[in-house]
């Protein structure tokens, strides 16, 4: 009787009973539970006793099978063991009339010669004439040496059960027990008894919850466990999540014998709520609603099995929603188990017709139908194609692309099955480049309307060209040119030349044909294609920044086709952030991402890139903003060159983070990219990382190589990349300033046709370097002067905040430079007094910037000149302004910058350029960071914070 665990209480009582019946006053033990509970081995545990006592021990056990078998129980339980010469009919009692009267003296009888014990296993199974005659039974038992113990299921079933046997007796004439579930230390107890006192932690919990508090599923867990992991997960092997990985399948067993037990309709909604817990749910709790829906079973009586069965401990509450689940997922594979499949789906379609009934979410709805694929219901297509847009908005492309393939299966129109291809394929064109151009392609076949047939070729093309096949996307293009609809005709003439560019052939015909058309019939062009003209001339060293935005404005002001929007505001933006006017090119980004273009709208990538271009020209981009920087794991010579990729290099080589932008430059397979403008940019940014980690002539090879490339696309300008520049300083910095000078000369010419002040302060700088001498000297002055008077510093205004400075920071960027360059300069001709306070300007700017290799050269320059001390520095908490101080602490109270700017009386910009310096000054690349950062100034730094 000591092995039972946890099971005191119900020893104790069963031991006084006996004790009590040993005395001649009997009565009724009944242990009452739920399935699995024990309540067997407890009566095991009481003929072992009574045998121990030398009482006479008689046992039965009641059986679904023998249910209609009048007496059965209680005729196996008394009827007398054969003795030998007698027929066996003769010493059986007569099953005719006064049967009960006849067992009762054959009991009698029985206890006259010795004290008795009778156990009777699951009496809810029995006939209702054995549970008649048990009950009669147990209310004679007083004057008797017999002490009846039975056991008798309750637990809470979805169909409410019949009154047990405890339900025909007063309270006097039986003591009734409930044996609690196993507590976990106890179950914990059990396992490591099983495989060991250092079982692995983890392991031993695992086992608990999966056991579930039942000794039943718990012995046979460990059963399975020890045949195929005997060592208790000691080498680091997990428990199995599935019972197809268990043998020889005791526990499967056992919980289909529990479900069993439970009857059907339990079986039922324990399934149904498997199946939703297994399949996720459709990311939505699992309500008492919905289970009795799909179920088929009463809600009240759902809601109360779900209570009954935390309780009991086989299920859990999910900790993020509270919604019920199994409380081990082996334990739900186990309820799962041997269930057929097209029951599983009918709970699927029980369920989404329940939520589109309830009016619930599109993708909750939808989610339930890619797993039952239900046919010939008119909602299913709508309701997959609205949660496919619900996923696209939430940048969930995979899941909307899901929904989309599971739209595709059901009976729609032509025109809308073209829709939906055409939809699909640029979602999966999104995550893997091969896909997508089929669907694509089948979509255009189906097309009819002319409108639809435009779009869904330009989707296609827009894919084939990233794909590197511009021939076969000029071929598509060529296929619906002859468009009535003047519309259309222009914006097939103008997304060709926004495409043309990923092909310099294509993209010089191309422009070379329209430069053409404008100068004989300029009314026959759209603003759209002016304005892409406008900035091919840009590119190519014709116009000067102003002249190039004086136009861009009239043709951004000029009434458009909503069509071709997209198109002029790509084109614009990317004058305007080549002109530094950054304020306009971020007006532009926003007016073109606002028509809601697909990703694979040829205009899309344009101004995605202008936006991250922008960011750069004000030393803004962070490359972890973008995912396909951040996404981590591709493998080396893998990724496809972009000019995202090309930003992140080059920022993260600006920061001093060498290792980083190694990693993600060595993603990319030059050799094999197809020659288009994001490879050129590509190669630049390479270059400049090979020359920061001391490279020069493999640097020199990338700067030479991009320019070769721009050049044949007819892209001179240094606005797009200085090339020039960078090549030139390499030729420096290998001691060939014969070769340099060249380079930086036609550099400073195209400059000079450009006119913006980083530009030509970046092309003045790298001249005078490559000059040398007296002459030199002034062309690195005139850059510094260039470039602050580009980049003033900010006058503070009354409230101490500061003017906007528009490009300012990102001027800085080429000042630090040119401050170094030409402090350089005026140190070696002898006049170190005047080059100092420049260099220190430099490693301040620097140095407040995060800009750590500039820092770095800038205080190696003042210490080559002679000064006794490095510069002060600007960066901590300490070195917060007051203005910065106060938004920062507002934006760490979760305010927004309008909010700020509101409180203030600020600018909205002005509020960004005062956080992005704080964020700068503290080191941290997030909002969210600043409470801690201003934390840990307060207690740490607050009596240093105007040092320097």
């Amino acid at each position: 009787m000591t092995t039972l665990i946890e099971r005191e209480t119900a020893l104790g009582l069963l031991s006084a009973e006996a004790a009590r019946a040993r005395a001649g006053t009997g009565r009724l033990l009944l242990f009452r539970g739920p399935t699995g509970a024990g309540r067997s081995a407890l009566l095991d545990a009481a003929a072992r006793h009574g045998e121990d006592h030398g009482m006479r021990v008689l046992r039965t056990d009641c059986s679904a099978e023998n249910a209609d078998t009048a007496f059965g129980p209680v005729l196996h339980l008394l009827e007398p063991p054969p003795c030998a010469g007698l027929d066996e009919d003769a010493q059986r009692p007569s099953r005719h009339d006064g049967l009960p009267a006849r067992l009762w003296r054959l009991l009698r009888s029985y206890a006259s010669a010795s004290p008795l014990l009778l156990t009777v296993d699951n009496v809810h199974l029995a006939d209702s004439a054995s549970r008649r005659w048990l009950a009669e039974a147990a209310r004679r038992l007083d004057g008797l040496p017999v002490l009846l113990v039975a056991s008798e299921r309750v637990q809470y079933d979805i169909a409410p059960p019949g009154h047990g046997l405890a339900h025909a007796l007063s309270p006097s004439q039986l003591r009734a027990h409930a044996p609690a579930p196993l507590s976990p230390k106890a179950s914990a107890e059990l396992v490591r008894a099983a495989f060991g006192a250092d079982a692995a932690d983890a392991w031993v919990d695992g086992c608990v919850r999966a056991g579930a508090g039942l000794p039943l599923l718990l012995r046979a867990l460990l059963d399975d466990l020890r045949a195929v992991v005997p060592d208790g997960g000691r080498d680091g092997v997990a428990l199995p999540d599935s019972c197809a990985d268990l043998y020889p399948g005791s526990y499967a067993a056992a919980v289909l014998w529990w479900l069993d037990s439970a009857g059907p309709e339990t079986a039922a909604v324990a399934r149904a709520l498997a199946e939703l817990e297994e399949t996720g749910g459709g990311n939505a709790q699992v309500t008492d609603g919905l289970l009795a829906e799909v179920s088929g079973a009463g809600a009240a009586r759902v809601a109360g099995w779900l209570t009954a069965m935390t309780r009991l401990g086989l299920l859990r509450r999910d900790p993020g929603h509270g919604g019920p689940l199994f409380a081990h997922p082996l334990l739900r594979g186990a309820v799962l188990d041997g269930w057929p499949e097209e029951d599983r789906l009918d709970v699927h379609r029980r369920a989404a017709a329940y939520r589109y009934h309830r009016g619930d979410r599109a993708e909750a709805v939808a989610w339930h139908l890619l797993r039952a694929h239900p046919e010939g219901v008119g909602w299913v297509t709508d309701m997959l194609l609205d949660a496919a847009t619900e996923a696209s908005r939430a940048g969930r492309n995979a899941d909307a692309a899901a929904y989309l393939r599971g739209a595709l299966d059901t009976p729609m129109s032509r025109e809308r099955r073209a829709e939906v291809l055409t939809r699909l394929g640029a979602l999966e064109f999104s995550t893997v480049r091969s896909a997508g151009v089929p669907r694509l392609t089948e979509a255009l076949r189906l097309q009819q309307a002319p409108r639809e047939r435009v779009l869904t070729a330009l989707t296609l093309g827009t894919a084939l060209v990233h794909r590197g096949e511009a021939r076969a996307a000029f071929d598509v293009l060529r296929g619906i040119d002859d468009q009535d609809d003047p519309v259309l005709a222009r914006t097939v003439q103008t997304a060709a030349a926004l495409l043309s560019d990923h092909d310099r052939d294509i993209r010089r015909e191309v422009h070379q044909r329209l430069r053409e058309t404008a100068k004989r019939l300029p009314t026959a062009l759209s603003p759209a294609v002016h304005t892409l003209l406008v900035r091919y001339e840009a590119a190519a060293g014709m116009l000067s920044a102003e002249d190039a935005m004086r136009q861009i404005r009239q043709f951004v002001a000029a009434p458009e086709d909503r069509l071709l929007l997209p198109y002029r505001m790509s084109a614009a933006s990317t004058v305007a952030q080549w002109a530094d006017a950054l304020e306009d090119a971020d007006r532009y980004v926003q007016d073109g991402l606002t028509q809601r273009l697909s990703p694979l709208h040829p205009a899309h990538h344009a101004l995605i890139n202008t936006r991250a271009d922008t960011e750069a020209a004000r030393g803004e981009f962070t490359a972890e903003d973008y995912p396909e920087v951040r996404a981590s794991g591709v493998a080396p010579g893998r990724a496809v060159p972009t000019n995202i990729r090309a930003h992140s290099v080059i920022s993260l080589v600006r920061s001093g983070r060498l290792a980083d932008a190694r990693r993600i430059a060595a993603e990319v397979h030059v050799d094999e990219s197809t020659d288009g403008w994001q490879l050129n940019r590509f190669l630049y940014a390479r270059g400049v990382l090979r020359a920061a980690e001391g490279d020069q002539v493999g640097a020199l090879d990338d700067f030479l190589d991009c320019g070769r490339r721009q050049s044949a696309r007819d892209i001179l300008s240094p606005a797009v990349s200085p090339w020039r520049s960078a090549a030139a300083e390499c030729h420096l910095a290998l001691g060939r300033p014969q070769a340099a000078l060249p380079l930086a000369e036609e550099e400073y010419r195209l400059a000079a046709v450009w006119d913006t002040p980083r530009v030509v302060g970046r092309a003045l700088r790298v001249l005078g370097a490559a000059t040398g001498g007296r002459h030199g000297l002034e062309l690195t002055g005139q850059a510094v002067t260039v470039l602050r008077d580009g980049a003033p510093t900010p006058v503070p205004d009354a409230e101490g905040g500061a003017a906007d400075a528009g490009p300012a920071q990102g001027l800085h960027l080429e000042l630090v430079p040119a401050l170094i360059t030409h402090g350089r300069q005026l140190a070696a001709a002898g006049h170190p007094r005047r080059a100092r306070p420049l260099l220190r300007e430099a490693a301040a700017t620097a140095d407040q910037m995060g800009a750590a290799p500039l820092l770095a050269r800038a205080e190696r320059a003042l210490r080559d000149s002679g000064a006794r001390r490095g510069p002060a520095r600007h960066t901590g908490a300490g070195a917060l302004t007051d203005s910065e101080r106060r938004i920062a602490a507002l934006a760490a109270d979760g305010r927004t910058n309008d909010e700020i700017a509101g409180l203030l009386h600020l600018a909205r910009r002005t509020v960004e350029t005062h956080l992005t310096s704080t964020y700068r000054k503290l080191g941290i690349r997030r909002r969210t960071a600043l409470r801690e950062a201003l934390a840990d100034d307060d207690t740490g730094e607050n009596g240093d914070r105007h040092a320097g």
